[in-house]
């Protein structure tokens, strides 16, 4: 079910002139995904695994868009080379929407082994990384996705399951 958080992101990402989204599915980012396939002004391309994604947004990004990926926290190990020697390398601004699994909430038990390395390996790579925990921190969006264009670094912006309990 869509909520009005799902819409807002979206919102936040056109009025951020992001012009290309991949995503890999993830149940608690499933009204965000289905808001971006029903907008025009995004290329949405679902990604199987999220280092292709980064891949994808990369080559969007060189041709001329500016790129979003969508995914899961238990994915940043896979990514780490890709993030370094590609995203990092070559100062694209990429935001990354990550719903942080395994906190406080989690209804899956495997998931809590990767929260307990995600935020240790964002700050070892330099990644700047928010974690919306309320609801309300969703007004931040527009902020950070701002801040990531003029920086030119990939950000990370963590959704926890608390998140996505309390947002509207």
């Amino acid at each position: 079910m869509v909520k009005e958080v799902d819409r807002r992101i979206v919102d936040d990402l056109v009025a951020n002139d992001i012009g290309f989204v991949t995503t890999v599915p993830c149940k608690q980012l499933a009204g965000v995904i289905e808001v971006l396939q029903g907008r025009d002004e995004i290329l949405h391309v679902p990604s199987n695994k999220e280092d292709e994604g980064m891949g994808l947004c990369a080559g969007a990004y060189m041709g001329g868009k500016r790129p979003c990926i969508i995914m899961q926290n238990t994915a940043i190990g896979v990514v780490v080379n890709t993030l370094a020697t590609l995203i990092q390398y070559y100062q694209i601004p990429l935001p990354m929407l990550i719903s942080y699994r395994g906190e406080v909430g989690e209804k899956v038990a495997c998931q809590v082994e990767m929260a307990v390395h995600t935020k240790a390996i964002l700050q070892q790579l330099g990644i700047p990384t928010y974690h919306f925990h309320h609801g309300e921190q969703v007004e931040e969006l527009d902020g950070i996705l701002k801040h990531t264009a003029m920086c030119k670094k990939p950000t990370a912006i963590l959704t926890d399951a608390n998140f996505w309990s309390t947002a509207q």
